[in-house]
């Protein structure tokens, strides 16, 4: 039990590393070079880990610089698409739910300029809930 904080502190320490070295140039917080933060993070284990996580979140997670240069773009240039490169699932593709939609329109257009036809003859407009004129045989 008294090595606990020792393991908790060294896995922290291996993620923020792995964390660093896994992370994209053109995203690194606070401008600092990755190698930097590799030095900091070994030097300073625990506040060097802990200021990267913070820092490195807080950077990932805020709203997107629009407009900004990135290295490797032009301002305003091409951003990254967020959306996965693989097959999306029906209801989160946005092209299958507007065709769902065209679809539904489209019949919707059919149904009105159909004309309506009744192909029983002698069927009244009556509704179903109506209530019949023979209730018919009775129980008793």
């Amino acid at each position: 039990m008294r090595y606990l904080p020792f393991i908790l502190g060294l896995a922290l320490v291996i993620y923020a590393l792995v964390d660093c070295v896994r992370s994209d140039d053109s995203r690194l917080p606070v401008g600092l070079p990755k190698a930097v933060w590799v030095v900091l993070i070994i030097l300073f284990p625990g506040i060097g880990a802990i200021a990267w996580l913070v820092v490195s979140r807080a950077a990932r997670f805020s709203a997107p610089d629009r407009g900004a240069r990135r290295p490797g773009t032009a301002a305003g240039g091409p951003r990254p698409s967020r959306r996965p490169a693989g097959p999306v699932a029906p209801d989160d593709d946005p092209d299958f739910l507007a065709n769902l939609d065209r679809e539904r329109r489209r019949r919707e257009r059919e149904a009105r300029e159909k004309p309506d036809t009744d192909p029983t003859p002698g069927a009244t407009d009556a509704p179903e809930d109506a209530p019949e004129d023979d209730p018919g045989p009775t129980v008793g």
